[in-house]
């Protein structure tokens, strides 16, 4: 039995998280922040109903959602690249070139352009999420899964 002193992680929930982060700061990274827009149409006709007292502003609801995420997404894009650049070469060739390269390509492809078999490629890629999700604070371990799994 090896000791370790990392916890047991769920790979695919954690997985999931971390390509998440690494798509966000992709696309971040291409086109920038999409910021929403209010649509206001005006109703020019009588509504009858009575007074709530809850006021609403949508227009500044919208524009703090706007600077709030888009703060938020930088901040985690230069966490990904932050963390990214904590990879060993190998690691580092293979994430910038499958998740964060402007153009999509597939695992498969990259075994063969790296000159890796698919059972090395796998073991780096791998370690390279392992990695990034206790860098980037994205584990879900298993503990918590359980936890889940109890109260729903």
């Amino acid at each position: 039995m090896q000791l370790s002193f990392l916890p047991k992680i769920d790979r695919k929930a954690t997985q999931k998280r971390v390509e998440e982060a690494l798509e966000t700061a992709r696309i971040y990274r291409q086109i920038g922040f999409v910021r929403r827009e209010i649509g206001m149409t005006p109703a020019y006709e009588a509504r009858y109903h009575g007074a709530t007292n809850k006021t609403t502003d949508a227009v500044a609801d919208c524009a703090v959602w706007n600077v709030d995420k888009e703060e938020e997404i930088r901040q985690l894009t230069e966490r990904v690249e932050w963390a990214v650049s904590r990879l060993s070469r190998k690691e580092i060739e293979i994430i910038q070139k499958r998740y964060l390269s402007d153009e999509e390509t597939f695992d498969y492809l990259l075994c063969d352009e790296l000159h890796m078999s698919e059972r090395t490629y796998a073991r780096i890629k791998a370690k390279a999420f392992y990695k990034l999700a206790f860098m980037l604070k994205l584990e879900v371990l298993e503990e918590e899964k359980k936890a889940e799994g109890r109260l729903n």
